[in-house]
């Protein structure tokens, strides 16, 4: 059905138009008309019409500017205009106006016809862009909380960090390199620094999170994670590594007013903790900061810069030269942390002198640091006494200086062993195995033996071994007996049915057949007496 409103001051051009449409469009149009400008804008607000006929020269307000009051509460409405042929200009107008047509009168059934059947499809082609819009905005609204629980996860939990994050960036349309984490925590109520009946009201808000998420959107344009207990965690993007004092008291300010809303939205008390502002692969560190406001503070609201919970640096310090430094350790590449261990030492050369107490303290605490680092990922065995030169080299010293090329190259050796353990670690548990099946390999021997003796599950024990040695388990270990039965073939000393108890197997028969599965179709009577010549 369409909405039509026919607007003239001429009751026959209403009639005649009314006529035609019924005629030729039967059951498929409700119409309305006007006579006055103002009696069409008053009609439009309440009839909502798709098409209006507007005839411009109308009694009062004329057609052009009731087309443009109409177009303020109803900018999909269609136009079009009637006009005598002394009205040029006003046509022109409208047709910049975006009218669908303009028609001079007088004017005939099958002009009105045409023209209107053009509008009823450009009607019908806006409907279902508009139902296909409302599909997807359906679709997304399901689908982009998941997406953002899956950011917030990534950002706070390093899983694929680089190619994940940078997707789920492109799917929200988020541009930030920053931001800060808030952590929201609910109970029955709140009592000092914690929240009575915690798990209780985690449940009752996973009830209502579709609420408690809409009004987080309404109050900022944030990223929200699921509820994880009681707790949820909400990304706030920033464009900026601080935020200057202003924000951040009005951002306490909104969160308190965020509080009171969650409370009579879902008759749940919430707290709310604020960490600092981050880079995205440190968003972590800022939810752990907005945990520990509220763990040190009895407000519903904390925010971690107004409490002693965070390492403050002097203006001159190079923090974010530090970060990078750590940074590069965990990346991966020797060269670059190399490079960036130098010019955090150069900085040190250039600020303070060669005999300065303080920088061999630096170096000595970013070299332990750097080695814990790889200590605790795996990548090195801890050994007591093995760095019990360290202190005597550093304090011994002659000049601050010579200790660049030792610093340098620390972080060098620490990176390497961080970007290498598990290659590493994988070669010793293969090369395990090896010298335990070469042992055993002459009695019934098991997937499952070798993996226990290795403490891996057999699943992982047989993939890793495939992958480090391009056969499987069972190959190898066939391999490595029928090797050996060749060897004892070749000599006199060994009867067949002694070679095949020798190698590892009990059924003469089964070893026969096996032997010539690997010897090219030869038995080992066969390969014995190819070997005797």
């Amino acid at each position: 059905m369409y909405r039509i409103i026919l607007a003239d001051d001429e009751g026959i051009v209403l009639d005649s138009l009314k006529m035609i449409i019924n005629r030729n469009f039967p059951d498929q149009c409700r119409i309305e008309t006007a006579k006055t400008g103002r009696a069409v804008i008053e009609l439009a607000e309440s009839f909502r019409p798709d098409l209006i006929f507007m005839d411009i020269q109308m009694p009062g307000i004329n057609g052009i500017e009731a087309m443009r009051e109409i177009k303020k509460s109803n900018p999909a409405v269609m136009f079009i205009v009637l006009s005598a042929y002394d009205k040029f200009d006003y046509a022109r107008e409208a047709i910049n106006l975006g009218v669908l047509e303009y028609m001079n009168k007088p004017f005939s059934a099958k002009t009105i016809t045409e023209v209107l059947a053009r509008a009823m499809k450009a009607i019908d082609s806006k409907r279902k862009k508009r139902s296909d819009d409302l599909k997807i905005k359906e679709k997304m609204e399901t689908v982009v909380p998941i997406i953002e629980n899956g950011f917030v996860y990534s950002i706070m939990f390093q899983e694929g960090f680089d190619e994940d994050v940078e997707n789920y960036k492109q799917l929200l349309g988020l541009d930030a390199d920053y931001g800060c984490m808030l952590a929201l925590t609910m109970g029955d109520e709140q009592q000092e620094n914690r929240m009575v009946n915690a798990v209780g009201a985690g449940v009752r808000t996973q009830m209502s999170y579709v609420r408690v998420r809409e009004l987080l959107k309404e109050t900022w344009d944030c990223v929200v994670g699921s509820v994880i207990a009681n707790r949820i965690p909400v990304f706030l993007p920033m464009e900026k590594k601080k935020m200057a004092y202003e924000e951040r008291i009005g951002m306490i300010d909104v969160c308190r007013e965020l509080a009171r809303r969650l409370k009579r939205l879902t008759d749940i008390s919430f707290r709310i903790g604020i960490g600092s502002v981050r880079k995205l692969s440190e968003s972590m560190e800022s939810y752990e900061e907005a945990l520990k406001a509220l763990a040190n503070s009895t407000g519903s609201v904390a925010h971690v810069d107004d409490l002693p919970l965070q390492c403050r640096y002097d203006e001159e310090y190079p923090i974010d030269l530090e970060n990078e430094l750590f940074d590069s350790l965990r990346g991966g590449s020797q060269d670059v942390c190399e490079r960036t261990a130098a010019r955090y030492f150069d900085w040190m050369l250039e600020n303070y002198d060669e005999q300065n107490i303080s920088v061999r303290l630096k170096v000595l605490e970013f070299v332990l640091w750097a080695e814990h680092e790889v200590y605790v990922s795996g990548g090195l065995t801890y050994h007591f006494e093995d760095r019990a030169d360290y202190l005597p080299r550093v304090y011994n010293v002659q000049k601050n200086s010579e200790l660049r090329e030792w610093f340098v190259s620390k972080f060098g050796a620490a990176c390497n062993a961080m970007s290498t353990k598990k290659e590493a670690h994988e070669n010793r548990l293969v090369a395990r195995a090896q010298g335990y099946i070469r042992e055993h390999y002459n009695r019934d021997l098991s997937l499952d033996e070798v993996s226990r003796q290795l403490d891996l599950s057999p699943y992982y024990f047989s993939k890793l071994f495939k992958e480090e040695t391009g056969s499987n388990f069972v190959e190898y270990v066939t391999n490595l007996r029928i090797s050996r039965a060749k060897e004892l073939l070749a000599g006199d000393d060994c009867s067949i049915k002694e070679i095949c108890a020798e190698v590892g197997y009990s059924d003469p028969n089964y070893f026969s057949r096996i032997f010539k599965r690997n010897a090219g179709g030869m038995t080992p009577t066969e390969y014995r007496e190819r070997e005797r010549g």
